[in-house]
């Protein structure tokens, strides 16, 4: 099916893309989805990961999210996320930096306070997932 679809991302500070694309890829909390236009409305949680999509040209981007939900919609996809960064706005310094404080936070927790500890890791997976993007490829 030709076409293309908005897609808008959505933080509570900033709009983060608000574009047309030919197909979206996100995190689902069950897996990872694709949507192009005309795909059946539904509504989901999204797990920390990778946005990509392919803009009209067929040129794809990739932005960082962490958790939220995705409504799809035959002719948009909305990403409401916690937070949300393109590639190209990843500063790779800050990311390294958030990198160093997680690892080091892990390492010297004495009590495995569950709470402290699933924050932790999370923010570990974060700053590990940020720095990947920032340094993979060309930045659009």
């Amino acid at each position: 099916m030709a076409g293309t679809i908005r897609l808008e991302v959505v933080t509570p500070e900033k709009i983060v893309v608000s574009e047309e694309a030919q197909i979206v890829m996100a995190p689902g909390v069950l897996g990872e989805f694709g949507v192009l236009i005309g795909h059946t409305p539904f509504l989901t949680g999204l797990k920390t990961g990778v946005v990509r999509f392919n803009d009209p040209q067929g040129h794809e981007h990739i932005i960082f999210v962490s958790g939220g939900f995705a409504e799809v919609l035959p002719g948009q996809v909305t990403i409401l996320a916690e937070s949300a960064e393109r590639r190209r706005d990843i500063d790779i310094e800050r990311a390294r930096a958030a990198l160093e404080r997680s690892q080091k936070r892990l390492a010297e927790m004495r009590s495995k306070d569950e709470i402290d500890f699933t924050r932790a890791q999370a923010a570990l997976q974060r700053a590990i997932l940020r720095l990947k993007i920032a340094e993979s490829r060309p930045q659009r």
